[in-house]
C-alpha cells in the first residue's frame, strides 16, 4: 500500500491521463461496492423480518419469554376484574356498559378496563400528591396524607368524569348530525335503495363530518348482515347513540313495517321534524344569549365604564378644580 502511494506522485507527474483514469476507476468501483453492500444489507433485513413474522406466533407462545408472561398477567388481571364485577348488581353492570358504549368504548372488556384505570389513577394521583405536598405546602406533618387522600379521590373519580365528558361530546355530535342523517336517508329511499344499502351509503357519506355517528351506523349495518332484524339493529343503534330521536326513529320504522305504510313518506315527515327541532334548538340558544351575556357585562364591562366616567370627576375634585 505504501509502494502504491509512493508511485502516485510519479504517475501524476509523468502521465496525468493515466492518473485521471485511475481515479475514475477507483470512484466507480467504490460506488458499485457501496450500491452492492446496500442491496445486500436490505435483502438481509427483509429476510430477517420475514423470519420474525413467520415465527412471531411461535415466539410469542414461548412460555419462557417475558412477553408471554406479561400477556398472561394482564389477561389474568382483566379476567379477575370482570369476574369480580359480574358478582355485583346486574342493573348497575348493564348501565355502566351502556354508558361506556355511548362514550365510544365498544370493547367487551371495557368494564374491566374502566375499573383498572380507576384503581391505577387513584394510586398514581394519591402517590403523586403525597410526594409533592411537602414541596408545595408548608404545614403540619398530616398535610401530606390529606393531599394524598384528595389526590386519590380525584384519581378515583377521574375516569368517570372523562367518560361523562365523552358521552356529552358524542351526544352533541349525534344530535347535530342526526337531521343530516335523516335527509340523506330520505334521498337514498327516494332513489330506490333498500334500508340496509341506504344506511351503508349514508354512513360512508357522514364519515368525515360526524365520525362517531358514522361508526354507529356502520355497526348497525353489520348487525343486519349478521342476521339481526332491522328493528333490533335500530334499537341497538338508538341505545348506542343515547338519543331519544334515534329511539323514536327505530319505533317509527318498526311501526311503518308492521302497518304496511310508506316508508319513504314516514322518513320524509320525520326528517322535516328533525330539521324543525334543530332550528328550534338554534333559536333557543340565540334567545338565551342576551341573558347569558348580562353576567359578564355586569362583572367586566360596567365597572370599567363607571371608572372611565367617574375618574375625571374624581381627579378634578381632588385637584380643587371645582
Amino acid at each position: 500500500m505504501r509502494i502504491i502511494l509512493d508511485l502516485l506522485p510519479d504517475l501524476s507527474a509523468d502521465n496525468p491521463t493515466l492518473m485521471l483514469s485511475l481515479l475514475v476507476f477507483l470512484a466507480a468501483a467504490t460506488l458499485a461496492f457501496g450500491v452492492m453492500a446496500t442491496i445486500r444489507v436490505r435483502g438481509s433485513v427483509k429476510r430477517r423480518a420475514a423470519e420474525v413474522l413467520a415465527d412471531g406466533p411461535a415466539r410469542s407462545d414461548d412460555k419462557s419469554s417475558l412477553r408471554y408472561a406479561s400477556r398472561r398477567a394482564a389477561q389474568k388481571l382483566i379476567d379477575y376484574t370482570t369476574q369480580h364485577y359480574s358478582g355485583s348488581d346486574e342493573g348497575d353492570k348493564r348501565q355502566l356498559r351502556q354508558r361506556l358504549m355511548q362514550a365510544g368504548f365498544l370493547d367487551p372488556r371495557a368494564v374491566a378496563f374502566f375499573f383498572i384505570a380507576r384503581l391505577a389513577a387513584a394510586l398514581v394521583f394519591a402517590g403523586g400528591a403525597f410526594m409533592l405536598a411537602p414541596m408545595v405546602i408548608s404545614g403540619p406533618d398530616g398535610s401530606g396524607w390529606m393531599c394524598g387522600w384528595i389526590g386519590g379521590l380525584l384519581g378515583y373519580f377521574g375516569p368517570s368524569i372523562y367518560v361523562n365528558r365523552r358521552i356529552a361530546a358524542n351526544q352533541n355530535e349525534h344530535r347535530t348530525g342526526f337531521p343530516d342523517f335523516m335527509d340523506l336517508l330520505v334521498v337514498c329511499a327516494d332513489a330506490g335503495l333498500s334500508m340496509e344499502a341506504a344506511l351503508d351509503r349514508v354512513g360512508r357519506e357522514l364519515g368525515d363530518s360526524y365520525p362517531s355517528l358514522s361508526a354507529n351506523i356502520y355497526m348497525a349495518t353489520l348487525e343486519m348482515r349478521a342476521g339481526r332484524t332491522l328493528s333490533e339493529a335500530l334499537e341497538h343503534f338508538g341505545d348506542r347513540l343515547g338519543l331519544e330521536e334515534a329511539r323514536s326513529f327505530a319505533t317509527l320504522l318498526q311501526q311503518s313495517e308492521e302497518l304496511g305504510s310508506s316508508l319513504t313518506e314516514a322518513l320524509r315527515v320525520y326528517s322535516d321534524d328533525m330539521r324543525h327541532k334543530r332550528m328550534s334548538r338554534a333559536e333557543e340558544k340565540a334567545y338565551s344569549l342576551p341573558a347569558k351575556l348580562s353576567v359578564p357585562l355586569m362583572i367586566c364591562i360596567f365597572p370599567v365604564i363607571i371608572i372611565v366616567i367617574m375618574l375625571p370627576v374624581y381627579v378634578r375634585f381632588k385637584m380643587g378644580a371645582f
